[in-house]
């Protein structure tokens, strides 16, 4: 039996697209960019194109556009990828609009052949056919000699030795049966949607021949770098909430004196753990002890602020943390994020620190600082966020503002305490004329843990915890809070 054929995977030169592709691009594969107008296709192209050119491997562009290739290519140099000295030299533009003006189908495609044997390219490239489209409303042509001239270039396209890509403008993959649709090896499907007032941009890999790619949507952002693209986040087996990253034999000292007695001996390693309490209970303070703690014992942290900017945290002990390097911040505020960014620049910043512990301060915050897209789902997306995170051995502490109603008891506003191994709730009590602040153990997932609600102060040594409540009637249903003889 003959041994199979390896094809040989390029790399795309676009961060987080060789994920979606399952390794990179495969070698003389005919794809099809596709997807609404300004979705990013032509930056797309290019950007990939730039990347992979060099004198031995050279790129043919093709411009179809109604517009100048000159415009188009103005606008492209404001890229980094852009590199002048390639153009010309490892690549070569070549604008079809004479021939496309002619409404003569047959002539732009043996233009089209006829460059690619006389430069020899190994990257092709098509870019666009709104103006191939348009062009049959002024040609004595129809849709028919259209769709026989896409077919006959799509297969023209496969059958060169060479990566070849057709950038082109449609709707939506299900509304499409164009023939080239069928002939494309692999399909890239973008999209941007305005939802109330956050634009939001999504790629999809719609086919991909011969290797298994990444399914779903996943949102990317144009910058002065290009596209970068923040593959979605997919629980894998092993990576369920609560299946155990965690014997329950490691466990993780908190920090704070006498609060790891009361979790069973600290909270177990690759957990993660839900504070919730109101406004001023002492969450970010109790979750700065966290990271403290593990500073202390060679355990770097990461910490990801959703409501106060680094330098309202810096005010703390955090500060010090953070100049020697024991703990990184990462500044969330600006809005329209989505929970795969927030993902992707946590973990850069959990490998490169060797990090161990996890702050996220607020979940409240963070919900609200993301796109209204992505909110809607707040609670699945979070769920995958904290499943890969678990996954890779981290161990959480998550704080969430909740309103103390002071006559019900709950864990978490937007029913996210599932998300969590161990839950802490603080409280704020009524005694004597005065607000203080309490706080009890709820949830230990596979563990014993106090039962007690034990009062606590906050001074300029950190958190104190105090006495139980155990002399105290009523404090958690609203009843009145005399101390019982």
């Amino acid at each position: 039996m003959s041994s199979k054929v390896k094809i040989r995977r390029l790399p795309s030169g676009v961060p987080g697209l060789d994920n979606l592709l399952g390794g990179g691009l495969p070698e003389f594969s005919f794809n099809l960019i596709a997807g609404t107008p300004g979705s990013g296709k032509t930056t797309l192209a290019q950007q990939i194109m730039f990347s992979l050119a060099n004198p031995k491997y050279r790129a043919l562009f093709f411009t179809v556009l109604g517009e100048p290739a000159l415009k188009m290519l103005r606008y492209q140099q404001q890229f980094t990828f852009f590199d002048p000295d390639k153009v010309n030299d490892s690549i070569r533009f070549v604008n079809l609009s004479a021939e496309l003006q002619a409404g003569d189908f047959d002539r732009v495609l043996k233009r089209i052949t006829d460059e690619v044997k006389a430069y020899e390219p190994s990257l092709v490239f098509v870019d666009s056919f709104r103006s191939v489209v348009h062009s049959i409303n002024h040609a004595d042509q129809g849709v028919s000699d259209l769709q026989r001239f896409v077919q006959q270039l799509g297969l023209q396209m496969t059958s060169w030795q060479a990566t070849t890509f057709l950038i082109g403008e449609y709707l939506t993959p299900e509304q499409e049966s164009s023939p080239i649709f069928t002939v494309a090896d692999g399909i890239l499907w973008l999209s941007q949607n305005l939802h109330r007032n956050s634009m939001v941009r999504k790629m999809q890999v719609v086919k991909m021949r011969g290797q298994a790619q990444a399914p779903g949507l996943h949102t990317f952002r144009i910058g002065d770098a290009g596209l970068r693209i923040f593959p979605r986040a997919i629980v894998q087996p092993g990576g369920v909430i609560g299946s155990g990253t965690s014997t329950g034999e490691a466990r993780v000292p908190v920090g704070i004196p006498g609060l790891d007695e009361m979790l069973g001996g600290g909270l177990p390693a690759g957990y993660s753990l839900l504070l919730v309490g109101p406004s001023g209970s002492g969450k970010t303070i109790m979750a700065t002890e966290f990271l403290a703690e593990g500073a202390r014992r060679g355990e770097p942290g990461v910490i990801a602020a959703f409501e106060k900017s680094p330098s309202q945290l810096l005010n703390n002990k955090l500060s010090e943390l953070v100049k020697t390097g024991k703990v990184g911040v990462i500044n969330t505020r600006s809005l329209d994020l989505s929970i795969d960014e927030t993902l992707h620049d946590l973990i850069e910043m959990i490998r490169r620190m060797q990090a161990k512990r996890v702050v996220i301060d607020s979940l409240s915050g963070f919900e609200l600082a993301l796109a209204p897209e992505f909110s809607e789902d707040f609670r699945g997306s979070l769920y995958r966020m904290v499943a890969e995170l678990t996954s890779m051995g981290l161990t959480i502490m998550m704080t969430s503002e909740l309103e103390d109603r002071f006559t019900d008891l709950r864990f978490s506003p937007s029913g996210s305490a599932f998300l969590a191994d161990a839950i802490i709730v603080q409280r704020y009590v009524e005694i004597a004329g005065q607000l203080k602040r309490a706080f009890t153990v709820a949830k230990v997932r596979g563990s014993q843990h106090s039962k007690d609600i034990r009062f606590f102060t906050i001074t300029d040594k950190g958190i104190v915890i105090g006495e139980t409540m155990s002399g105290y009637a009523g404090i958690l249903s609203g009843r009145p809070t005399q101390k019982t003889d």
